[in-house]
């Protein structure tokens, strides 16, 4: 097998590291990218492909995360991941650790760990290597990537939710959810939030954006139902779609641009969270992308008209 061939057939599995370190699938690519060149120029054929590629991969991960921790601190309103539509990696055997680390719930925890964290607990809880590989990998002792491994396990425990929805149950909880929204049924909405749900947009200042998170199944329901209407009535359409491995949904403009993609966080039987990415930057590998300015200006003019004219004050 040629050094090409070998490459290709991990692609996958170092993407699938790369963006669960780095929540970005640009970032992700451009690692895996470079972990090819490093490994293209490296002048002998390591014993195990499989761990070389995957220590350089990490490697690379780690310090652009570090990088990007600073832009993210000077990001424009809340900071999401980058909507990943389908993981290619692959592994019947790790499924379930494979699923869940996927989710922007989990990534978003996931960014509360040191960047040696992150990466020790995606190695070992979702891709479960062995500790002398870890250790190779971040350039630390086993004792110490034990210890990573234990303080990461805990942070993220923390943060779980009690409750998970199987997979049945989110598809089908999330079908019920996109029909209300589209009937623009605030009551049918409203029980399927839980009491304290949120939605969280992310437009980078690139985007309209929220200007706050909303809080509040009555709040949600109440925003979903007066703005949807008005991307109908400019030819926007929402696409049901597997979204970071949890129901979501991708909304397009009457040219089929992607405009924004949602994930919805289920647990307990209720959607927890909707989380909206509007920024640009974050939608070039979903598709052609629309022009959410322009959209929001055509939605407010036909909410000026659908008001009609307003009586003279005196």
């Amino acid at each position: 097998m040629t050094r090409t061939e070998e490459f290709e057939e991990l692609r996958p599995l170092l993407f699938s590291i790369a963006y669960r370190i780095l929540g970005s699938v640009s970032e992700a690519e451009d690692a895996v990218q470079e972990t090819w060149l490093r490994y293209e120029a490296s002048p002998t054929r390591p014993e195990s492909v499989k761990a070389f590629l995957s220590a350089t991969v990490t490697r690379i991960s780690i310090d652009v995360l570090r990088s990007a921790r600073v832009r993210r601190e000077e990001y424009v309103g809340h900071w999401l991941p980058e909507p990943l539509l389908s993981d290619p990696y692959e592994d019947p055997a790790r499924s379930a650790e494979l699923s869940d680390s996927l989710s922007m719930a989990a990534l978003l925890l996931l960014e509360r760990l040191s960047p040696l964290e992150r990466a020790v607990f995606v190695l070992r809880e979702v891709f479960s290597f062995d500790y002398p590989e870890i250790a190779s990998a971040v350039g630390r002792s086993q004792a110490a990537c034990r210890q990573l491994a234990v303080r990461a396990r805990r942070h993220m425990e923390e943060g779980r939710p009690r409750f998970e929805a199987d997979r049945r149950e989110r598809d089908e909880l999330a079908e019920r959810f996109f029909g209300a929204l589209k009937e623009g049924d605030v009551d049918g909405l409203r029980t399927l939030l839980a009491a304290d749900a949120q939605l969280v947009g992310d437009g980078g200042g690139k985007a309209p954006q929220l200007a706050r998170v909303v809080v509040g199944a009555d709040n949600v329901a109440r925003l979903l139902t007066s703005f949807f209407p008005l991307l109908v009535r400019v030819d926007v359409s929402l696409e049901p779609h597997e979204v970071n491995g949890r129901p979501g949904a991708v909304f397009r403009d009457r040219d089929g641009r992607v405009l924004t993609v949602w994930a919805l966080d289920v647990f307990d039987g209720q959607v927890q969270a909707i989380r909206a990415v509007v920024n640009p930057d974050k939608l070039g590998h979903v598709g052609p992308v629309a022009d959410a300015w322009a959209i929001d200006h055509e939605a407010r003019s036909v909410r000026r008209s659908m008001k009609g004219p307003q009586p003279a004050a005196g």
